[in-house]
């Protein structure tokens, strides 16, 4: 029975991705969840306290997707370089699925505030984020690519690099500057970790 449910749950996030990415958080309704999911309008209700909390585990079951993609690009290759690169290739995985998920992430930050379900997810987020970062460039100091004075800082910035540069791209709203970004991102990191 708890495999039937989580089962139905994880079809309700999922209807709720594909609601807020067609419609916008703002305009997403608990019908319009039940609706996309092609269940009854009462199912949401029994499997979630209301929209915030959809939203919440939505949020949660993305963050941890997209840290698992992440970490998984990562170990398929040796070196810190190598690895900075896979990391950036998965961040920057396409115009579509960026746009899609900063977008989202927006109308979710902008309820952080009143929301600390929303909060503990965000830090859990960043974490997990900072622990790729921590990890390829703890390797890049160690094997001599990379020459940081402090990891942990180092660990951060990349990822407000990473965030700051694909909110920019977002905001011009021209797609083709996608994998200009990228490489800007990425030079600027290299230079951020003095990479020779």
């Amino acid at each position: 029975m708890a495999g039937k449910a989580e089962e139905r749950k994880q079809q309700l996030i999922k209807a709720a991705f594909e609601a807020a990415t067609d419609k916008g958080y703002e305009h997403v309704t608990l019908q319009d969840i039940a609706d996309y999911a092609e269940v009854s309008k009462g199912v949401p209700n029994y499997y979630f306290k209301n929209k915030g909390d959809v939203f919440a585990h939505l949020f949660e079951w993305l963050t941890e997707r997209i840290f698992e993609n992440e970490s998984a690009a990562v170990d398929q290759v040796e070196t810190a370089p190598e690895k900075l690169q896979a990391y950036l290739d998965q961040v920057f995985i396409s115009p579509e699925e960026n746009r899609t998920f900063y977008q989202l992430y927006l109308d979710f930050l902008a309820r952080i505030k009143q929301d600390p379900a929303y909060q503990k997810i965000n830090a859990a987020f960043y974490e997990h984020c900072f622990s790729i970062g921590r990890m390829i460039v703890e390797q890049g100091v160690r094997d001599g690519d990379f020459h940081v004075h402090d990891v942990e800082q180092t660990a951060v910035m990349i990822r407000a690099m990473i965030d700051g540069t694909l909110l920019q791209w977002l905001t011009r709203q021209e797609e083709d500057l996608h994998g200009w970004y990228r490489t800007s991102c990425h030079q600027g990191i290299l230079r951020l970790v003095g990479a020779q």
